[in-house]
């Protein structure tokens, strides 16, 4: 029995612990991150909601979850079964880029496909972005 759980069904074994770059260690998921998680999907942008109710509707079988610590990095949305993340960019992301980038090749090396669509797209093209995440988990066989 794990010393966490009252009755043997609880949380398990603490999460496995990585060795990143530089040697460091780092643990899933980062200290803090589920607390920021949470405010996060509490504070949602209207942008977020769009598409989380979209892809909530259209895409079920996908089953996203929103605001998903991630290694260092918290997704704005993600479907481990697709093994698919889609994050959406306001526009202070044109400044960024490089660390946007940053952000994408973690989990890529993870194993998943990051996909970034800016905010006015959800507005403007909310079709184009729902065909584009389902063109994208239909390439990983799960849709």
């Amino acid at each position: 029995m794990h010393p966490l759980s009252l009755d043997g069904r609880g949380r398990g074994p603490p999460r496995q612990r990585w060795e990143g770059e530089g040697g460091r260690v780092k643990q899933y998921p980062m200290a803090g991150a589920i607390l920021r998680a949470r405010r996060l999907r509490r504070d949602a942008t209207v942008f977020e909601r769009i598409l989380w109710v979209a892809l909530r509707e259209r895409l079920p079988g996908l089953k996203f979850r929103r605001q998903v610590p991630f290694g260092p990095y918290i997704a704005d949305f993600a479907s481990h079964r697709a093994r698919l993340i889609v994050e959406l960019d306001g526009e202070g992301h044109a400044f960024q880029i490089e660390a946007d980038a940053e952000r994408s090749r973690f989990p890529e090396g993870e194993g998943y496909r990051v996909l970034r669509f800016w905010n006015t797209e959800v507005l403007d093209n909310l079709d184009g972005v729902i065909d584009t995440i389902t063109a994208a988990a239909t390439l990983t066989d799960c849709y």
